[in-house]
């Protein structure tokens, strides 16, 4: 970096001179260059996080893999509405909100709390889409989920967007005047609201538009809030389905249910069983439900959490059939693939618990080993190595019979044998000295038994 208000030669030093312009002119440089170091270095340490909002999958920079979301929350398609270019008047503005006001729907995505809500541009696209709009529902918590009856409670029209209230909205009422209190006196005193403590529940929705909002009718702002919210003459089931791919769809309007589905879908599609009971499968809880009666079919429907886990369709004079694999997962991923598309070498799934395999695609673990990973044994191991064999103890030799010290000279007690393998009383040790062996010392007659008379 050069310094050029203090190379010599080039006019005096702005600091020599003790100009204030100099001093200025001088922090001035010393601020661009800290400034220019600070962005090398906060350029250097970023790191690029890539979101596809039409597919919604996600890319950190680092790999090439990329997760998905629920096909949900990814972006919408957007609408084909023609717009005027001339501004909404007064009049038009409360004939729209006279039109619109109370106006019922059912909603075709989730719709998230908070008070920020979702953002739908006018013929254009959502905001949030893809993770953020997964990251938004799981902090905020659902207003509505797909299928379920919305009402516009609120409309506020602004400059350049409408904004619509759901369910309520999302902000509570009074928000100001929950912390006014009116009283004569110091502790004699009530809030001027009372006994608005419930949580909203309420989603909200905002419109926007280019500069302004436009001229428009009833039958617009419906048409360009459809991909959002259907304002058509619907049943319940028919609004669920409708939010769902065409071989799901299909398959609860024939009420027919298939391994993966939501409680819901089994509702929509079967309504409600005939029977549930709760059960055990090692350490983990189910629920089966237990839908016709014999001499009819009978459905087993096994449930974990809010998926269904397994099926059993029983028919008289018939073996029962049994179906376990998913059909649901990959249908309602956004890029339509399925949860294990042919072993992907790149996903590696850990289970935590005491989870079994699954014998028809999972092989069992092997043993565990002291060897490294790829060392072999070699070529003259033995091959039944591990095997269990009976146990061989050795046979007794005579050299392993013990032997008394060479110091233990004391006789037995009276009435005991001397131990096995222990020299004879009369013979004494050899020295260590290999010198003749001491005399052996006269042995005194035993004392008479006092008990006995003389």
């Amino acid at each position: 970096m050069s310094r050029p208000f203090l190379s010599p030669g080039k006019g005096p030093s702005p600091l020599s001179d003790g100009s204030t312009a100099g001093k200025k002119d001088f922090r001035r440089a010393m601020s661009r260059c800290a400034l220019a170091t600070v962005l090398v270095v906060g350029t250097a340490s970023a790191q690029v996080v890539t979101i596809d909002t039409r597919t919604g999958a996600v890319n950190n920079g680092s790999t090439n893999h990329a997760s998905t979301v629920d096909r949900r929350y990814r972006q919408i398609e957007p609408t084909h509405v023609p717009l005027t270019k001339s501004e909404l008047d007064a009049k038009t503005r409360l004939e729209l909100i006279r039109l619109l006001q109370s106006e019922q729907g059912f909603a075709m995505r989730p719709f998230p709390r908070g008070h920020k809500g979702l953002t739908l541009a006018a013929n254009g696209k959502l905001e949030p889409a893809g993770e953020g709009y997964l990251n938004m529902a799981a902090s905020e918590g659902i207003s509505a989920n797909p299928g379920d009856r919305v009402v516009l409670t609120d409309i506020k029209i602004e400059r350049a967007r409408i904004v619509f209230d759901l369910n309520g909205g999302p902000d509570r009422k009074h928000r100001f005047l929950r912390h006014v209190q009116v009283g004569v006196g110091p502790g004699i005193s009530n809030p001027v609201v009372q006994g608005d403590d419930q949580e909203p529940m309420g989603a909200r929705l905002s419109l926007t538009f280019e500069g302004h909002v436009p001229e428009l009718t009833g039958a617009e702002v419906k048409a360009l809030l459809a991909p959002l919210i259907s304002f058509d003459v619907k049943t319940p089931i028919q609004a669920f389905t409708d939010t769902l791919p065409a071989k799901l769809k299909e398959a609860i309007l024939n009420h027919r249910v298939l391994v993966g589905m939501s409680t819901d879908m089994v509702l929509f599609a079967k309504g409600l069983p005939d029977g549930k009971s709760r059960e055990m499968d090692g350490q983990m809880p189910f629920e089966e439900w237990i839908y016709g009666k014999p001499p009819k079919d009978v459905e087993f429907v096994r449930i974990n959490g809010n998926r269904v886990i397994r099926l059993e369709v029983a028919k008289m004079g018939e073996k029962p059939v049994i179906f376990t694999k998913d059909e649901v997962e990959g249908l309602m991923r956004t890029d339509g693939t399925p949860l294990n598309p042919g072993g992907d070498s790149n996903t590696h799934t850990i289970q935590l618990g005491d989870a079994e395999p699954n014998p028809n695609t999972q092989a069992q673990s092997p043993p565990p080993s002291i060897r490294n990973p790829g060392e072999k044994l070699p070529d003259n191991a033995n091959t039944g190595a591990g095997d269990m064999k009976p146990v061989q103890f050795p046979k007794p030799r005579p050299d392993d019979q013990p032997r008394a010290h060479p110091d233990a000279t004391q006789a037995p007690p009276a009435g005991q044998n001397p131990p096995a393998g222990s020299p004879p009383a009369d013979v004494q040790p050899t020295p260590a000295d290999a010198s003749q062996p001491a005399p052996a010392k006269p042995q005194s007659a035993p004392p008479a038994d006092a008990s006995q008379p003389n």
